[in-house]
């Protein structure tokens, strides 16, 4: 096994391995380093928990010949239902009304982690190596990248890709700055059934502590994820399932009848973390390491796949163009495509938390009036659909059905 690499992605979890699958199969040799085993129940690519892909998302991963690996477990999302609880404003957004099938699928992130993996080991090109961790990076080469490895090996490629998590260790040998907020909260995530089906239909609803999300998810149970403050977060976990069943129904109300048959709990901090930039000598950030968001809206995995699936387009373009994937132009070009993206998502999340937290009672009524109006103006809800269902801007070409090395009439490859 060489030392020396075209790329390396430092963080082996579902963007970091969306992104060396999506790379598979270019003339490149990739490192992907992973601090846990492979397999691990403690890597979130392996773990219990669900995540709602949306339509570009799962466009993303039939591209690139994964989705049918995932297909099985994945339970589909056709419409969204958003309320705030005790008052008038709701806004429904149904899949049918913009010719698709769904907005999106609910997952299990093993499930996805086990089918990004299964491409990504036969690969000849791509060298999983776990457990390993970045212990230091130097960055002054105008050629390469060397990270130094925590058993004393030395690694040096053309690029190096931060994707190891929101506390990323990259970014910070990078220098890159990172804008935080801690929200003080934690979201409750574990599984209900509902005395009615929930039939495809997802639910956002706003109360008075915090967001209850309800998604369709495997064998017909709904996958929730309840935002409460740190304090009662902790409390909640700790009751049992009758007390805790008891105050979900009290927040989430009667749509689906009531909700019964609780699986097990965790509770996971939240926190906001946008890198203050993208991009440093021969080296890019993607996924949580450049963005990590609110869960509120679904939006975090998949604004971090559309990362992967840029980069790899840009990569392509300039490996296509004969020129360096590591140059400072190409760079410059990534961190350009995906500003805007990124800084709409992360500002709709935010928003949705900051106007919906405020008790204000003034504000209450502007927010209800906000979603009534939505659902009334079909192009204003259309606007919210598209950002929603990942097809905003434009579009990486894996979330239209492109290949990474596609070009279409009209797009200019870099050079």
């Amino acid at each position: 096994m060489s030392d020396q690499y075209d790329v390396i992605i430092a963080g082996g979890g579902m963007v970091g391995a969306s992104l060396a699958v999506a790379l598979a199969d270019l003339p490149l040799r990739i490192a992907v380093i992973e601090p846990l085993p492979l397999g691990s129940d403690d890597q979130p690519s392996f773990d219990e928990r669900t995540i709602a892909l949306n339509a570009a998302s799962r466009v993303i991963f039939n591209t690139l010949g994964v989705w049918s690996a995932m297909a099985d477990e994945a339970a589909e999302m056709r419409s969204i239902h958003i309320s705030d609880q005790g008052r008038f404003g709701i806004t429904r957004i149904r899949a049918a009304d913009y010719g698709l099938s769904g907005l999106g699928d609910v997952i299990p992130t093993r499930t996805v982690g086990r089918a990004l993996f299964e491409r990504i080991t036969p690969a000849e090109r791509i060298d999983f190596i776990c457990p390993a961790r970045v212990a230091s990076l130097d960055l002054d080469d105008p050629d390469a990248a060397a990270v130094t490895l925590d058993d004393g090996r030395r690694l040096t490629a053309r690029l190096l890709v931060g994707a190891d998590g929101a506390r990323s260790q990259v970014r910070a040998a990078m220098g890159i700055d990172a804008e935080m907020h801690d929200y003080q909260a934690k979201a409750i995530v574990s599984s209900v059934a509902a005395s009615r089906p929930i039939d495809g239909q997802a639910f956002e609803r706003f109360t008075a502590d915090g967001p209850i999300a309800l998604l369709p998810g495997p064998h017909d149970r709904c996958v929730l994820v309840w935002t409460r403050p740190t304090d009662v977060a902790d409390a909640l976990v700790e009751l049992d399932e009758a007390a805790f069943l008891d105050q979900l129904n009290a927040g989430f109300g009667r749509r689906l009848g009531r909700l019964h048959s609780l699986g097990g709990r965790q509770a996971y901090p939240l926190y906001r973390v946008m890198a203050t930039r993208l991009a440093g000598p021969r080296s890019v950030l993607i996924g949580n390491a450049a963005n990590n968001l609110h869960p509120v809206a679904g939006q975090g995995f998949n604004l971090g796949l559309r990362d992967a699936a840029t980069l790899a387009e840009i990569l392509a373009d300039a490996l296509a163009a004969g020129g360096d994937i590591g140059a400072g132009d190409v760079l410059s070009a990534y961190a350009r495509r995906r500003e805007t993206d990124r800084r709409a998502v992360a500002g709709m999340t935010h928003g949705l938390i900051q106007v919906f937290s405020n008790h204000t009672p003034g504000l209450r009524t502007g927010r209800n009036l906000g979603l009534l109006t939505t659902d009334l103006l079909p192009g204003l809800k259309r606007r919210m659909a598209i950002r929603s269902t990942g097809f905003a801007g434009q579009p990486p070409r894996l979330a239209r059905g492109l290949p990474v090395t596609a070009v279409e009439p009209g797009e200019r490859m870099v050079s």
